[in-house]
């Protein structure tokens, strides 16, 4: 399939792939020091899906994190767990309220042991910046002012 192509709506008969929920699967050293930390940076959890292996991490009504425990990670892949301190897989991009919001949550996350990723990226309709998680993944906050988009 091309750029063009996706660009398209109805470009063959197939049907279309519609998802109401998002459950991101990341490994984790420690399940409970990773608990502590994206408390501390402001999420909360479904007891209901956590036990000593995994615990579910809301981010919204439709978008979850599950913190699996590596060892039971692996029950789900074949593939080796890469070393997120080294090498990067993936980055989790999340929406903020505001700039200001942006810049809590990742100072949040700097204070309670992540580390810094990037420094802040301003292009004035679109605002974002990073951190690494305890464990190495990459997290983004971004605020989007849509009013300004068609402006650029």
């Amino acid at each position: 399939m091309s750029v063009e192509n996706a660009t398209n709506k109805n470009t063959t008969n197939v049907d279309k792939v519609k998802t109401d929920k998002i459950f991101v699967n990341l490994p984790v050293k420690d399940l409970n020091k990773s608990v502590d930390f994206f408390t501390k940076v402001g999420f909360e959890f479904n007891p209901q899906f956590t036990d000593k292996n995994a615990t579910c991490m809301v981010i919204n009504e439709n978008i979850f994190v599950m913190l699996l425990v590596e060892d039971y990670f692996k029950t789900f892949t074949k593939k080796e767990i890469s070393d997120s301190t080294s090498s990067t897989e993936v980055i989790v991009a999340l929406s903020a309220e505001s700039k200001e919001k942006v810049d809590e949550i990742v100072n949040r996350a700097l204070a309670s042991g992540g580390k810094a990723s990037n420094d802040p990226v301003d292009h004035g309709f679109m605002y974002g910046w990073s951190f690494q998680d305890i464990d190495g993944h990459l997290w983004e906050f971004m605020y989007m002012d849509e009013s300004a988009i068609e402006q650029h």
